[in-house]
């Protein structure tokens, strides 16, 4: 089996046991890394921290089942992934199952990645499983914020939503300067939001982005399922984002929730 954001889904899950009641003997769960595709500058171990802990509940609920599982988080896109296990696997599976996000919310349906992995699997039959995590409590929350990212209502408000329900968040810093090749302010402040978010306990990755922040966004729900949208800013009177109307255009052009925290104080660098 091969799936990335879903491969934690209950339904997926409860799939792959009736797949061990009907004499599977071994499942073998492949959990590529996910990345945009926007060149942006990617917090790697942070995204592959996240795919591991998805997969090792995974792997527990399949064990706890009396069910043989292992399992593997792999850098390689789905393709790859699959036909390298269909080279080193002895003996081949004797079925493919590869999970994704409903159409709507799937980047890997939008790439065509289950043609790619039938042809990747040879003879071995492929099946596509569709898991809407949506509607299993567990929501991606986009977190939209560059000087503010580590404001105290900020970190507050997540801290709150994750309290709340099950949820991943991916934080998302737009570039401050387009004409820089590197962003070294934009990604300490990145790294210590997610440290402090992960050494909290939540679920959080993130990546320095589009200088556009419209633009940014709106690549991020291009690139992943995403369920909601926090937008940070200072006080309309310091923030541009503010009075480009950035919460209304989101709202209209996604047609997610988005929530916006404002800042006042100026955060420490």
């Amino acid at each position: 089996m091969i799936a990335n954001e879903t491969v934690a889904g209950k339904s997926l899950i409860e799939a792959l046991k009736q797949r061990a009641e009907d004499g599977a003997d071994l499942v073998t769960v492949l959990a590529p890394v996910s990345r945009p595709h926007g060149g942006y500058v990617v917090y790697e171990d942070t995204r592959r921290a996240s795919a591991g802990r998805r997969l090792e509940r995974t792997l527990s609920a399949l064990r706890e089942a009396g069910i043989k599982a292992h399992g593997l988080v792999v850098d390689a896109d789905p393709e790859d992934a699959v036909r390298d296990a269909m080279a080193m696997l002895d003996p081949k599976p004797d079925e493919v199952i590869v999970s994704t996000h409903p159409k709507e919310r799937s980047g890997w349906l939008r790439r065509k990645v289950i043609d790619r992995v039938r042809s990747a699997a040879g003879d071995v039959p492929v099946e596509h499983f569709v898991v809407d995590l949506s509607e299993e409590g567990e929501a991606n929350v986009l977190v939209l914020a560059n000087e503010t990212v580590l404001g105290d209502p900020l970190l507050e408000r997540i801290k709150e939503r994750a309290a709340r329900s099950p949820a991943s968040f991916l934080i998302v810093c737009p570039q401050s300067d387009p004409n820089q090749g590197s962003h070294p302010e934009a990604e300490r402040r990145l790294r210590r939001a997610l440290a402090v978010l992960r050494g909290g306990g939540i679920e959080a990755h993130g990546q320095v982005a589009h200088p556009d922040p419209h633009a940014a966004a709106m690549q991020a729900v291009h690139d992943e399922r995403i369920d909601e949208i926090i937008v940070s800013t200072f006080p309309p009177s310091r923030s541009p984002w503010v009075r480009k109307n950035l919460v209304q255009r989101l709202h209209k052009d996604t047609g997610l929730p988005v929530e916006h925290v404002v800042v006042a104080d100026e955060v420490p660098a």
